[in-house]
């Protein structure tokens, strides 16, 4: 239980960070690097969930033998 709360504080921390950084990268007249900082935080994020959803398949597949 406590790794999925854990999960989630993580994805939010990452998506208040870039929305910071992506105002102050705009506000300073560099909105490529924002939108590229935007791309890499959902990439990393991303992976972050593919391996949640393989663990979740792993033990599925632990669960019903297969």
């Amino acid at each position: 239980m406590s790794m999925d709360v854990d999960l989630i504080f993580k994805i939010a921390a990452i998506g208040i960070v870039v929305a910071v950084l992506n105002q102050l990268l705009i506000r300073s007249g560099r909105e490529e690097q924002a939108m590229m900082t935007t791309l890499a935080a959902l990439v990393v994020v991303l992976m972050m969930m593919v391996r949640e959803i393989s663990a979740l398949f792993t033990l599925i597949k632990t669960l019903f033998h297969f």
